[in-house]
């Protein structure tokens, strides 16, 4: 399925994230090298929360579901399995249940929309650099300061 895209081997690392995410991660994104900064990417597929601002209150809203809207529901989905039962240990993991475990009524969607945002980001740059996919990467730059 991937032998056309050759990028798509470098993205299959991370647990979760399949054939089929890939390839639509590669095919929606195009050029990886048009988004200066990997942050970018979560608004650009529509992952990051809207912001109603009116006076002193800035409240943050839905979130904004601007672009490719079945690479955003892949990516959650992807997220909905890190933070679930099946999920392996990483630090993407532990992310998604620290926000899970504060509660409320949507807290494990909303857990799984945060985690797929980092995932988006996270795939933008293992597509752009050398470097492997470590699932614990804070764990290993905490060590290495």
């Amino acid at each position: 399925m991937c032998e056309k895209y050759p990028e798509t081997h470098k993205l299959l690392q991370v647990p979760g994230v399949g054939p089929v995410t890939a390839l639509a991660y590669v095919l929606t994104i195009d050029d990886p090298y048009r988004f200066p900064k990997s942050r970018q990417l979560g608004a650009y597929i529509g992952l990051t929360p809207k912001r109603g601002q009116s006076g002193k209150c800035d409240k943050q809203l839905r979130i904004s579901k601007a672009g490719n809207s079945y690479l955003r529901a892949l990516l959650v989905s992807c997220g909905h399995y890190i933070i679930g039962p099946f999920g392996p240990d990483s630090d993407l993991r532990k992310y998604g249940v620290s926000i899970a475990a504060r509660g409320g009524k949507n807290a494990k969607k909303r857990a799984a929309v945060a985690v797929a945002r980092k995932i988006a980001v996270l795939l933008h740059q293992l597509w752009v650099g050398e470097k492997p996919y470590n699932p614990f990467y804070k764990s290993a730059a905490v060590c290495t300061a």
